[in-house]
């Protein structure tokens, strides 16, 4: 596999390129990155077209959860989203947030950025920026946000460690995150652990379902909960890219699976302007009809 900033580069290039292409081509592929598939149309993605404050213009089908739906966002919160990408968590954090709150997206790629600040002129929304920047290294201060999101962004990042311990240092004591990423239980095949395009597809650089946890508990949150799990079955036709008919016989017939979860977790303080939902509430706050589950 390529090394730390091999891997980003290959990510922030395919990326530069998704921001460009047609939304349909994305949500038939993995994360737009894959080949697309025949078989399946949204593979990845939930549906976000009835969520209040969604744009179509800012949705490019790349995410793999609905985070925003169990985020427990209030009026006036600070929302910060990781790996932004056009605009579209942002955009339905901001509807939560309303004009007396205010969002800030993050993003590597300058294309993603220039497309969603165009989106953000558009609606006319003055408290809503994006920033470019690496969200190793966030380019924000401590104790910023109320709330953070990010939608099947940190399975693109080689050092997860160093990320959720950028979400602790940003997070306001008594804060909160929920994020969606894609999540390993048993080992992919080596044809797919090491392609730069499976990596760049939210696929081959998911890590261990317990190891992802592992860092949340280790470092330091509190109240950590699964909102929500569901498989991710990638389609025969994408897999016979990389695997052949022997290889795609005993993947789809071993132990692995590929899971996309949302998971909630606060950070430890004391929170005095808005009370939570209790986590049985956060658990159920993706209402049937909704357009989230």
């Amino acid at each position: 596999m390529n090394t730390s900033e091999e891997l980003k580069q290959i990510v922030k290039d395919k990326y530069a390129k998704i921001a460009t292409q047609e939304t349909a081509i994305n949500a038939s592929s993995c994360c737009g990155a894959t080949p697309s598939s025949g078989e399946i149309y949204n593979i990845m993605t939930d549906d976000y077209s009835q969520v209040e404050g969604y744009n179509p213009d800012a949705d490019l089908a790349l995410g793999c959860g609905l985070p925003t739906a169990f985020a427990n966002i209030q009026k006036g919160d600070v929302v910060i989203d990781l790996g932004s990408g056009a605009g579209n968590d942002c955009f339905i954090a901001r509807h939560e947030t309303g004009a007396e709150g205010k969002v800030i997206g993050i993003d590597f790629t300058e294309p993603m950025i220039d497309k969603a600040r165009i989106n953000a002129d558009k609606l006319g929304f003055n408290n809503v920026e994006f920033r470019y920047g690496d969200i190793e290294n966030m380019p924000v201060a401590d104790n910023t946000a109320d709330v953070m999101v990010s939608n099947c962004v940190l399975n693109l990042v080689p050092n997860k460690e160093r990320v959720i311990s950028e979400i602790y240092r940003v997070l306001k004591p008594g804060g909160h995150f929920s994020i969606s990423d894609i999540v390993l239980i048993g080992d992919l095949p080596a044809e797919l652990q090491n392609d730069a395009e499976m990596y760049a597809g939210c696929v081959s650089g998911a890590i261990q379902k317990e190891e992802y946890l592992g860092y949340i508990k280790g470092l330091g949150f509190d109240n950590m909960v699964i909102q929500k799990e569901k498989t991710i079955d990638i389609p025969d036709d994408i897999l016979s890219k990389y695997l052949d008919a022997e290889g795609l016989a005993q993947f789809k017939s071993g132990t692995t699976g590929i899971f996309s979860i949302t998971v909630y977790a606060e950070k430890p303080g004391s929170k005095t302007s808005k009370p939570k939902m209790k986590l049985s509430e956060l658990q159920d706050s993706c209402a049937p009809g909704s357009g989230c589950c």
